[in-house]
C-alpha cells in the first residue's frame, strides 16, 4: 500500500481514541490483578494442597502451590523419598500463608499424617484389610507402623487366638491387621491381627457347618480336656463330646477315654448352624450294652454287679459295662424306718441282687436286696405273740409315741398313753431318749399291714387298783408343788402320784398363794380311775376344820341355853333346899 497518498483525516477525532484506549488497558490490568488474587485465595491455612517441586538444596525444598510466592519445606521431610526431584508433584500442608519474613509456609510431613488418618478412619469404618509394620515390642503388645506415618498398639492378646509367650518373634515382620478402635482425642489406634484369624475360622466354620448332617461320622484330633468332656478339633471347627457321650459305662474323668492329640472317629448327634455348636458322641459308634444283656434275664432272677453310685434315695449297680440297675433304699432292708442307702452299702461293693422290674425298651432295671434275707414278718405271730415281752431301740420319736425296733425290719410303735401308769407324759423325749434300749410288751399284732402296737406300763400291774382305796375322797395326804400356773398346779402325792388342784383350791389359812416346790396338806375332793385323774384342795383341809369347830361350839351354847331354860322352868316347882343349888346353876351358866 502506498501510504505517501494517503490524506490525513482532518475530522477523525483522535481523543476519544486515546480514551477509549486507556480503559481497554484499565481494564485488562483489572482482570490480571484479579485473576492474580483468586491464585492467592485459592487454599486456606491448614489445609492440604497439591505443588510442584520447583528446586531443592540442601536445607529446603521450593514448592510451587501458584500462590504469590513459593513456599518452602524442610528438607528432611522428603529424605523418605530421594526420588523426588524439581518437576515432581507432592501434597502439602499450609501452615502459614506468610511467616514475619512474607514466605508461605509448608508442609509436606503434616501433609502425610494427615492423609494417613483419613486412611486410618476409612480402614475402620470399612472394616478394612491393612497391612502393617511391626516397629517395636512395648509393655503388653507391640508398635505397629500403618500408613507409614501412624504408630498404632497391637494387644498381646490380639495377635493370634492362641496365648503367645514370645513377642519378639514379631518384630520387624510384614502382617496384615484390622483397626479396631480409635481415640481422636489422644491420637490412638489399636489394631488385631486375631481378629482375622477369627474371620477366616468364622468362615471354614460356616463352611464346615454347611456340610453337617446328624449321625455323620467324622475323624478329630482331640483339643482340649475338661471336667465336663472333650473339646474335638474337626478341621477348622470344634465340637464337644460331653462326658455322659464318651462311654457307655460311668466315668470319673474323661481322660479314662481319651487323651490330648489322640485322632479318634466322633458322630454328629447335633449342630447349632447359628450359634457354630457341635455336639459329638463317641459311645455311640458301638452298640448299646443293653443289646447285648442275657435275654433270658427275667423278673426274680438272681443278679451281680458293682455299686458305682450311691445316692440319698438309693445306689446304681452295673451288671454289665453300661448297664446299670437301681437297688432303692426301700429294698435294701425289711426296715420301714428312714435310712440312707450309705448305711447299707458304698461306691465299689460288689453285692448279688434279685431283679425286681425289667424294661428292656426303655432300659431300666431296678433290683433288691433284702429279697435274698427272710421276711421277718413271715411268722411275726409266733415269734412275737400277744402278751410276750422283749427289749427293743427306741428309734424315731412323735408327738403321739415312740417308735421302736424289735430286730432289723420289724418295728413297733409304743403310744404315749402305754409308756406310764402315774406320770402324765407330754412328750416321749421326757421319757427316754432315741437309741436307749426300753423293755415292752406285745399288745396287738396286725400283720397283714405290718404293724405292732407295744406297751410299757403293762410290765407292771396297775397301781390305781392300790391308789383307788389309798386316795379316798376326803382323805388328806402331804403333797409338793411341782408346776404351778394361772389354772392350778400339778402337785405330787405319796408313791410319785400326780394330782391336779385348781387355782380357787390353793389358797392358804392366811390368804395368801402357795409357791412352787412347797410341801402343803390336800384333802382329795375327786378321783377317777377310768381317766387316772385326782382332784385336791388345800383350801378344804382348813376350811372345814374350822366349820367343825365352829359347829361344836353353836352345838354347845344351844345346849346350854336349853339347860337354863329347863332350871328356869322348874324353878317354882323346887323346895328350899334345892333353892341353893339351882340358884349355883343359874349363875353359873
Amino acid at each position: 500500500m502506498d501510504y505517501k497518498n494517503v490524506q490525513p483525516l482532518a475530522d477523525f477525532d483522535w481523543d476519544a481514541v486515546d480514551e477509549k484506549a486507556g480503559k481497554i488497558k484499565q481494564q485488562e490490568t483489572s482482570e490480571k490483578n484479579d485473576a492474580y488474587e483468586k491464585s492467592f485465595n485459592a487454599f486456606t491455612e491448614q489445609e492440604v494442597i497439591k505443588g510442584v517441586i520447583v528446586a531443592i538444596n540442601e536445607r529446603e525444598a521450593v514448592v510451587n502451590v501458584g500462590a504469590k510466592s513459593d513456599g518452602v519445606i524442610p528438607i528432611n521431610e522428603i529424605r523418605y523419598n530421594p526420588d523426588l526431584k524439581p518437576g515432581d508433584e507432592i501434597e502439602v500442608y499450609v501452615e502459614s500463608q506468610e511467616d514475619s519474613n512474607g514466605q508461605l509456609m509448608l508442609s509436606h510431613k503434616k501433609a502425610r499424617i494427615l492423609k494417613s488418618w483419613e486412611r486410618v478412619n476409612e480402614a475402620y469404618d470399612n472394616q478394612e484389610i491393612i497391612t502393617g509394620f511391626v516397629k517395636s515390642r512395648t509393655k503388653g503388645g507391640l508398635i505397629v507402623n500403618v500408613f507409614e506415618n501412624i504408630e498404632a498398639f497391637l494387644p498381646g492378646s490380639q495377635i493370634d487366638v492362641k496365648p503367645i509367650r514370645d513377642y519378639d518373634v514379631y518384630v520387624g515382620k510384614q502382617m496384615e491387621f484390622k483397626v479396631v478402635k480409635i481415640n481422636h482425642e489422644y491420637k490412638n489406634v489399636v489394631v488385631s491381627h486375631k481378629a482375622l484369624i477369627e474371620d477366616e475360622i468364622e468362615a471354614q466354620k460356616a463352611e464346615i457347618i454347611s456340610h453337617l448332617e446328624k449321625g455323620q461320622v467324622l475323624e478329630g484330633v482331640v483339643k482340649n480336656i475338661t471336667s465336663y468332656g472333650v473339646f474335638v478339633d474337626l478341621g477348622g471347627v470344634d465340637g464337644l463330646i460331653h462326658i455322659t457321650d464318651l462311654s457307655w459305662g460311668r466315668i470319673s474323668h474323661p481322660n479314662e477315654v481319651v487323651q490330648l492329640d489322640q485322632k479318634i472317629n466322633v458322630v454328629i448327634l447335633d449342630f447349632d448352624e447359628t450359634k457354630r455348636r457341635i455336639a459329638l458322641g463317641l459311645k455311640q459308634l458301638t452298640p448299646h450294652p443293653w443289646d447285648a444283656l442275657d435275654p433270658n434275664l427275667k423278673e426274680g432272677d438272681h443278679i451281680k454287679g458293682k455299686v458305682v453310685v450311691i445316692a440319698d434315695y438309693g445306689a446304681f449297680v452295673e451288671v454289665l459295662p453300661g448297664v446299670e440297675g437301681l437297688i432303692h433304699v426301700s429294698e435294701m432292708s425289711w426296715s420301714q424306718h428312714l435310712r440312707s442307702a450309705q448305711d447299707f452299702l458304698k461306691v465299689g461293693d460288689e453285692v448279688e441282687a434279685v431283679i425286681l422290674s425289667l424294661d428292656r425298651e426303655n432300659r431300666k432295671m431296678s433290683l433288691g436286696i433284702r429279697q435274698l434275707m427272710p421276711d421277718p414278718w413271715a411268722d411275726i405271730t409266733a415269734k412275737y405273740p400277744v402278751g410276750s415281752k422283749h427289749t427293743a431301740t427306741v428309734r424315731n420319736f412323735t408327738n403321739f409315741g415312740i417308735f421302736v425296733e424289735l430286730e432289723e425290719g420289724v418295728d413297733g410303735l409304743i403310744h404315749i398313753s402305754d409308756l406310764s401308769w402315774s406320770k402324765k407324759v407330754k412328750h416321749p423325749a421326757e421319757f427316754t431318749k432315741i437309741g436307749e434300749k426300753i423293755d415292752v410288751v406285745v399288745l396287738e399284732v396286725d400283720a397283714e399291714n405290718r404293724r405292732l402296737s407295744l406297751g410299757h406300763k403293762q410290765l407292771e400291774d396297775n397301781p390305781w387298783d392300790v391308789y383307788e382305796s389309798l386316795f379316798t375322797v376326803g382323805s388328806i395326804h402331804q403333797g409338793k408343788i411341782a408346776n404351778l400356773n394361772d389354772k392350778g398346779a400339778t402337785v405330787i402325792l405319796p408313791y410319785d402320784v400326780e394330782a391336779f388342784a385348781p387355782m380357787r383350791h390353793l389358797e392358804k389359812a392366811d390368804k395368801s398363794k402357795p409357791h412352787q416346790g412347797e410341801t402343803l396338806d390336800f384333802k382329795v375332793i375327786e378321783f377317777n380311775k377310768d381317766s387316772k385323774k385326782i382332784i385336791v384342795s388345800h383350801t378344804r383341809t382348813y376350811q372345814e376344820s374350822s366349820e367343825n369347830t365352829r359347829n361344836e361350839s353353836e352345838n354347845r351354847e344351844r345346849a346350854t341355853k336349853k339347860t337354863v331354860k329347863q332350871i328356869n322352868d322348874n324353878l317354882e316347882k323346887t323346895t328350899l333346899g334345892d333353892l341353893d343349888i339351882f340358884q349355883k346353876l343359874k349363875e353359873n351358866k
